[in-house]
Parts: C-alpha cells; structure tokens; sequence
C-alpha cells in the first residue's frame, strides 16, 4: 500500500464508525473555513521560503481534499477515484500540446488554447460571458485583477499605461469629492473604483495587486513590530509617544530594513 492510499484509508476510518465524532460531524460548508485556511498556511509557507513547512502544509491541503471526497462518496455522489480521474483527464485535455499533435509557440499561445478548450469542457456548460468562471470567493484584489483580464481578452482595455495612470487620477478625485461631501455610501462606492483603478494599474504594471498588498502587509507588520520591540528597550509605551517619535522609530526600522537586504 502506497502512502497516498494508506491515507485514503485513514480519513475513510476518521468517518467511520468508531472514528472521531469531529471528523463525523463535518460535511462540505462546515469545512469550508478550515479548507481556506490550510491554503493560505501552505502560501504563507512559500512566502517564508520554509520546505519543511511547505511540505507539512500541503499534507493539510491535502487532507481537506480527502475529506470532501470521502464525505461525497457516503453521499453517493463521486468519490477520490473519481476526483484523481477528472483532473487527469482535464490535463490531458487541456495540453493538446503535451499530449496531442498541436504546436505552440510559447506560453503566450499554450494559455490562449487552455482558455478556448475551457469554453467546450462540458463539465463547465456553455460560458454566458467571458467574466463566468472566476469565484466569488476569491480574495477581492484577485477577483478584481482576473476580471479585469478577461474583459481585457475582448478588447476592453486601454491602448497603454497612460490610460491607467489618467484613470488613478480621476477616480482619486472623485473619492476626495466624496469625503468632502460626506456622504458615507458614495465614498464607498468611489473608493471601490479607485481601488479597482489601482488594480487595473498593477495590471499594466505586470504585477499582481494581490501579492504586492501581501508584501506590503508584511512589511508594514514587520516594521511596526520592530517599532514595539525599539519603544519597550528605550522604556516607552506607544499610546504615550507623540506620533512624531513614532514616526522617527517607524524611519529607523526602515531604515535597518534597508540595510539588512
């Protein structure tokens, strides 16, 4: 018995009778919560380039996937045989290039042929629009940029980077009108348009908005832990400090940031 069905095996006996009365209680919405969390575990692993902790999350990841299947398969519904036959079939399918006779050029090409195979798979049915098919579920500044790149694949979209910039522009004075007038639903509304005028930007600027905020959140947490740890050698609190001696500690622990890479 390989390690993979030995662990079939296991989440099957977690289920069972006489198994664990936690894993018998689940079923596919109560583990939802549990399933975005081993995936963003695993991403904060190849974040902090740690293997043997990539390596032990992908074993997390991979128990959810276990768990629905087996929670499908007492509901008669498929089971991970099933699971492991569909995405074999879908790769080959979907890599004519790999398995077939078809020639491409490079990546480029290999991703225009995978977006019009995707349009025939009858698993998904006949798409309505070129925006079907990006989850609601996914983290916002993500959802965003997809959407924005596939209305970009019809023609939507500026000829060059001047429009993005033109655009940044615009939608920040309009969110400034908004918060000058006080109105609390137009300055959500015109913030979710500069927010996604930032994203269309990122787009152009062939970075993705949702690893860039990432870097950004970790940076902004490494620097303010460090502005903590500098406040409590020198004997200070925070919520005593002026925020000019905040900020003179917030410039030094860039600054050792700076000169540590």
């Amino acid at each position: 018995m390989d390690e993979f069905d030995r662990l079939v095996q296991i989440v099957a006996k977690l289920r069972g009778p006489g198994g664990c009365p936690w894993d018998c209680e689940q079923d596919h919405a109560s583990l939802k919560q549990y399933f975005i969390e081993e995936v963003y575990e695993a991403l904060e692993a190849i974040d902090d380039h740690e293997d043997s902790k990539l390596c032990a999350e992908l074993g997390d990841v991979l128990l959810q996937i276990l768990l629905h299947a087996q929670i499908a398969a007492e509901e008669g519904s498929f089971d991970i045989q099933d699971v492991l036959q569909r995405i074999s079939e879908k790769l080959v399918y979907r890599h004519p290039h790999v398995f077939g006779e078809v020639a491409v050029a490079d990546s480029d090409e290999v991703l225009r042929n995978w977006e019009l195979l995707k349009q025939h798979e009858a698993e998904t049915g006949p798409r309505e629009s070129v925006l079907d098919g990006i989850p609601r579920s996914l983290p916002a500044l993500q959802r965003s940029q997809q959407l924005q790149e596939n209305a970009a694949k019809v023609g939507f979209d500026w000829d060059d980077i001047s429009g993005p910039w033109a655009k940044l522009s615009e939608e920040t004075e309009e969110l400034r009108q908004a918060a000058d007038s006080g109105d609390h639903d137009a300055i959500v509304h015109e913030l979710g348009d500069l927010l996604i005028a930032v994203v269309n930007l990122a787009r152009f600027l062939h970075v993705s908005a949702e690893e860039a905020l990432r870097g950004g959140n970790a940076r902004f947490e490494q620097r303010f832990r460090e502005v903590e740890r500098t406040a409590t050698a020198q004997g200070e609190k925070l919520s005593d400090m002026t925020l000019a001696e905040l900020d003179k500690l917030w410039e030094a622990a860039k600054a050792a940031e700076s000169n540590a890479t």
